[in-house]
Formats: structure tokens, sequence, C-alpha cells
């Protein structure tokens, strides 16, 4: 009877070890067409637990159970591709994908949320802008990235000045001060040294772009409360890459952009270099130009060393110069006179350096170390006032990433800062400062029962001018089946107060004043709750749609207020500033065809005015929409149109609703020439068809805030060449 016991001990002991047996499932992910791997693939099971591809291609993941498993293969620019199999299987599997069209809401790795989860099914909404889409986008504005930002149902690209060109991102109806610009995580762009920043970021040179609209703080620290924009750069393959652009427009704008990338077995580089050079022109004929004269030079090497299977080091170097002048353009054209003396000449110079180091650990854990160093100077040259100034910004980071089977857990420290510097000014109130934040962050991802996933954050920064800022944030995302699914999430957010922060309006530099003593930091909370419905009718026609709701509480703002002489003070609101309002958008694909469109309302309210409380230069209401098609891999048309319904002036005057239509033709000779022609703004729609952009007399003009485009019909043509592709 007793060995009878220990016999059953021992066949329930087996049993039990072979229930609870855990085995892996290897995969190897390559390029279908040009063969070689793919890095940051995401490979997921239906229960979301996944791995992401390292620089071979290749990916692991540990843990499972015996039995059949469907895993999910997939990446941006690429169609998703599933496998099935049945464990144990110390198979390594072979998987090739294939190149897609634009991918706005697909499985891809999110960068900007720190995790490996599915970005259909992560609790916090990514919207990214695809390698096929920035690729286009090379063809169309070479120069830089601010039209295809301004795409992005919900995402407003705001010109703010007449002279200079300088635009600003504006998501979810809040002032461009409120949008985290970031370059491959690291926030480079800030108050002084986010002048012109969006101007000067050619697409040929990223990989992709994440947004994520909503406070987005706890990761990334004060700066996110409209949203961030993560700009990824590209990675070298192992076959040889090579893309050559050129491009003329018909307002006189040439550009030549340059990319080669090649990873070896223990090194890779990328390198990329541009050279923009724009006429002045006068587009109304006011004798001021509505587009500034400049030249732009940008490089941006990098090198990747592989020291182990496991470990990626990356050094680079990124350099921007640029000379920008508008204004009369007697004086332009270097024909001032007593009466024709007005203009603003920009020279910029931003030198950055970055180091990035990512080494692999043992059960899919991650650890990234980084920082940079950016030196911006400015000197701007004007009429009535000369500035000479530096600013010098630092970010450095290190992070962990562990997961725990179906959950995974992300934690960091982080350092940031920056000090502006007047090197030389004449009539300028703007003086030295600095600030410096010390941080430290954690986020834990699980996958509870019932297709939920949870996601909860929590930042801590010491400011040394500031003080301290707690900030939590919760997501939820809950997929009903196949076609369904929601998410909703708050979170807070903060923002340090800067005099030369991108403002709604653009005040001159020289009516800029000092922050006063005793001004508080803005905080700020944002809810979002959005549904989404996907369905694939077949594997060339599918249908997503979402539907999204937005409200973000601004306290404390701080408020620029323009006195009578002209001078900009700021203060803090005493009562806050709330965005609310929602964004639909679809998404149709059928074969060749692909539509979009989308639609946001946006009320914006500074509840700290006795009157006219709504946001200047925000429309209410904005519609857009897309067309592609393409023919037999050869031709590709396309047309593109969106509305912009009224804004109110800062005063109680509203503006015209108008509408702006693109349309674009490519045609491919082979994989290796590309031919683009473009035209936007068909209709030539531009403020000055509804009003003059100044008051005043033209020796000190006042320029009115814009609204609309002051361009005009843009034509261009462009070539592409890609001698090594296959």
């Amino acid at each position: 009877m007793k060995g009878m016991k220990y016999i059953l001990f021992v066949f329930l002991s087996i049993a039990s070890l072979a229930a609870n047996a855990q085995y892996s499932f290897k995969v190897v992910v390559k390029d279908a067409e040009g063969k070689q791997p793919l890095t940051g693939v995401v490979i997921a099971d239906h229960k979301g637990k996944g791995a992401v591809s390292d620089e071979d291609g290749k990916a692991v993941i540990d843990n499972l159970p015996e039995g059949k498993h469907t895993f999910y293969i997939s990446n941006v620019g690429y169609k998703a591709d599933s496998v099935v199999v049945t464990l144990p299987d110390a198979t390594e599997h072979q998987i090739a994908l294939h190149g897609d069209g634009k991918e706005l809401e697909e499985v891809v790795v999110v960068a900007s949320t720190r995790t490996n989860e599915r970005i259909e099914n992560a609790p916090i909404k990514v919207e990214v802008i695809g390698k096929e889409d920035l690729e286009e986008e090379n063809t169309i504005k070479p120069s830089n990235i601010a039209s295809i930002l301004g795409d992005v149902s919900g995402v407003q690209i705001q010109q703010t000045s007449v002279v200079s060109g300088d635009a600003n991102i504006r998501i979810q109806g809040l002032g461009g001060q409120y949008t985290q610009l970031l370059r491959d995580g690291m926030p480079l762009f800030d108050g002084f040294s986010g002048g012109l920043s969006i101007m000067q970021i050619p697409p040929l040179d990223l990989r992709q772009v994440e947004l994520i609209k909503g406070s987005a703080s706890t990761l990334y620290g004060g700066g996110a409360i409209g949203g961030l924009v993560n700009l990824i750069s590209k990675k070298p393959g192992e076959n040889q890459e090579a893309v050559l652009t050129l491009n003329q427009t018909s307002l006189g704008e040439s550009d030549i952009n340059g990319y080669l990338a090649r990873r070896y077995k223990k090194v890779g580089y990328t390198f990329f270099a541009s050279y923009a050079h724009q006429e002045a022109v006068d587009v109304n004929n006011d004798g001021l130009s509505d587009v500034a004269q400049f030249n732009t030079v940008v490089v941006h090497p990098r090198l990747f060393f592989y020291p182990g299977d496991k470990t990626t080091i990356t050094l680079g170097y990124e350099g921007t110069f640029e000379n920008r002048i508008g204004g009369d353009m007697q004086v332009v054209n270097n024909n001032a006179d007593s009466l024709h003396q007005y203009y603003e000449r920009n020279i910029t110079q931003r030198n950055t350096g970055e180091l990035l180091i990512e080494q692999n650990l043992p059960g899919n854990a991650k650890l990234n170390i980084k920082g940079s160093a950016s030196s911006y100077t400015r000197n701007i040259e004007a009429s009535l006032y000369d500035m000479k100034a530096n600013q010098l910004n630092y970010y450095t980071e290190a992070s962990i990433f562990v997961p725990f089977k179906e959950n995974s857990f992300v934690a960091g420290i982080n350092a940031t800062g920056y000090n502006f510097k007047n090197l030389h000014s004449e009539n300028i109130a703007i003086g030295n400062y600095g600030t410096n934040t010390l941080g430290a962050f954690a986020q834990y991802t699980a996958h509870l029962p019932f297709n939920t996933t949870a996601e909860a954050g929590l930042r801590a920064d010491h400011n040394d001018t500031y003080g301290d800022f707690i900030l939590p944030r919760i997501a939820l995302f809950h997929r009903f089946n196949e076609t369904w699914a929601t998410r909703a999430g708050i979170g807070f957010g903060y923002k340090v107060p800067d005099p030369l922060a991108q403002q709604i309006i653009d005040y001159p530099i020289e009516d800029i004043q000092p922050l006063p003593a005793g001004i508080k930091a803005e905080r700020s909370v944002g809810y979002n709750l959005e549904g989404n419905y996907k369905k694939d009718f077949n594997e060339e026609t599918n249908l997503f749609i979402n539907q999204a709701f937005f409200l973000t509480q601004i306290s404390s703002g701080v408020v620029a207020t323009q006195v009578a002489n002209g001078n900009v003070f700021f203060s803090n609101a005493d009562k806050p500033i709330i965005s609310r309002g929602f964004d639909t958008y679809l998404r149709l694909k059928i074969k060749d065809v692909e539509l979009y469109a989308g639609y946001t309302y946006t009320d914006v309210e500074r509840k700290y005015l006795q009157i006219n409380q709504f946001m200047p230069l925000t429309p209410r209401n904005r519609m857009a929409f897309t067309a592609l098609k393409e023919f037999e891999g050869k031709w590709r048309i396309g047309l593109e149109g969106s509305y912009y319904g009224q804004q109110y002036r800062d005063g109680d005057t509203k503006t015209p609703s108008y509408v702006l239509v693109a349309l674009m033709l490519e045609r491919k000779f082979g994989k290796k020439l590309t031919l683009v022609a473009n035209a936007e703004n068909l209709l030539d729609y531009k403020q000055s068809n509804a009003e003059a952009l100044y008051t005043g007399p033209i020796s000190n003009p006042d320029f009115k805030p814009l609204w609309a485009p002051i361009d005009g019909r843009v034509i261009n043509l462009s070539l592409r060449y890609m001698p090594f592709a296959k």
C-alpha cells in the first residue's frame, strides 16, 4: 500500500512538472524583398506576451506553456503576418515580411511608451507616421516635417511669424509650448532652442514619427501637457542603402538630400546631409516677403557599434546651420533706403551630440542608457534691435525594461535642463536664466483577464527653481472582440515657465520681459476616452474607425499680456485653461485604394478672462481627407483636402473659414528611380485674400496674427534615386 502511495506521488509530481513545463518560441524576421534582418519587429501571442527582434532579426519568447499558440509578427511599413506553432518546438522559425502601404494604426514597437505592446492594444494611444509616409513626404516637402505633422487629426501646425516663417505644433487646441518635441526619446527643443525647430527637420532622416495626444508627462517629464512628438532616427541594415532626392518648387526653393547607411558585423553607420535654398517671395505684392529667404545645411552622421550579440552602442552628431532673412523686399534684395529699412535676419547654429547604449538582458529584459547635449546659437539682426544668444540643453537617462510573463515593468532616472545666455543685445530685456530637473519614473503594464490591459505610471521630479512634482497616470485598454475595443486614461503634467517659449501669438523678442519673481509652474490633468472599430473584410479590404474624446485642464497657466507700450509681461492665471472636444477619423483600404477622413471638434476656454474666453486662432471645426490610388506598382495619384472652420482673433471678431486642396502624382521607374509632381493649396487660398497682413508704415509694420497660409499655391517637382534598391 505504501508502495502504491509512493508510485502515485511520483506520478502526480511528474504530471505536475509536465503541466507546468515552460517552452520557448524562436523566430528570425527578414525583409521579403531585400532579405535583410528586420530590427524592432514585435512578435506577440494572443495574450500579449511578446518580444522584439534584435539587429539580426532574432527574437525569443520564453516561459510559454505546452500547446498551440498563434504568434503575430509585424512592423511599421510591412504587412502583418502570423504563425501557428504547437509547443514544444525547437525550430527557429523564419518569417519574411512584405512591404505595405501607409501604417498609421498597426502593430509596432511603441518607443514613446517604452513598452513592447502591440500598438493597437496599447493602453495609451500612439499614432505612428511610418516609413512610407516619410519617404513620400521627402519628395513633397523635403526640407521639413511641418506639413506631414499637420495631416494628423487633432494636430495643428500654426505659422507664427510672417518674417521668419517660424511655426509650432499645437495639439488638441493648446498652444505650442504644451507640445513636447523629442528626438529618439530625448527632448532637445524647448524655449529659445525651440525656435524654427520643425522648420529645420527633414523627413528623409527619420524612420518613423510617433505622436501622443494628451498628457504624456509621466514618462518624459514636464512639457508634454498637450502631447508629444517623438522623432525616431533611422538605423542601418545589412544591405547598403542610399537615397538621393532633388527638389524644385515654383516659389524658388531648391533642395538636395542624401542618405547612406550600412551595417557590417561589428560596426555600422548612417549619414544624412541636406542643403536647402529658398528665394524670398512677396506673394501678395505688399512689399514685404511672405516667404523668407534662407540657406540651410543639415548633417547627421551616426556610428553604431555591436561588441556582442546583445549590445548596441550609438554615437551621433547633428549639425544645423541656417541663414534666414525676411522683411522689406528692397532690404532683402540689398536696395534699402530711408523708407525701406525693415527686416529680420536669423543666423542659427544647432550642434547636438548623442550617446545611446542598448543592452539586452536575460529574459527579454533591456537596459538603456542615453544622453545628449545640444548647443543652439541664434543671432537675430533686425532694423529695431539686435540680439545674439545661446541655449545649452542636456539630457541623460538610464532605464530598464523587464517583462514578467504577460506583464512588463519599466523604470528609470533622468536629469535634464538648459541654460540660456544673452551673449549680446540691444534693446532686449531678457537676461540669463536656466533650470535643471532630476526625475525618476516607473510604469507597470498588466494583462488582466477578459482581454483587458491596465497600465499605471508614476513620475517624481525635482526642479531647482519650481520645486517638486508628482505625476501619476492610469490607462486601461479593453478588447471586446476582434472588431471592437476601447481605451481610457488620466494623466497629470506640469510645465516650467519660460519667457521664450513659443506662444500662439508671435511677440517680438524686444517686447518680451523677464519672468516675475514668484511665478509658479503650470500644472495639468488630462482625460481621454475612445472606442475603435476594426474590420478586415478580406486580405485586400479593411476598415478602421476611431472615436476619441479629450479633456485637459491647466491650472496656474502662465499668461502673456501685452500692454499699451508693447511690452509683454507674464503672470499666473487665477482660473484654468480648459481644452475639450472629440476627434473622429476613419481609414479604408480597398486593394490599391486608400481613403482617410477625419473630423476634430475643439473647444478651448480661458476661464481666467471675464469675456472672450475662447482660445484665439483655434478652429473649432476642422475636417481632412486623403485619397490615394496605385496603378500596377508604377503610378500613384493622391488627393488631399482640409477644411478649417472660423477662428476667433484675440478679440471678438472671427476669421473666414477656408478649404485647402493638394494633388500628387508619382511615377516609379523600377525600384531605383521615382519622379513626383505635387501641388499644394491648389485653390490658392491665403490670408491676404481676406485681409492685409500688416498695418502701419512699411518702415515699422505691425503684423496681424496668422490664421491661414500666406504662401498660396506651391508646385514642386522632385526626383528620388535609390541606386541599391532591389
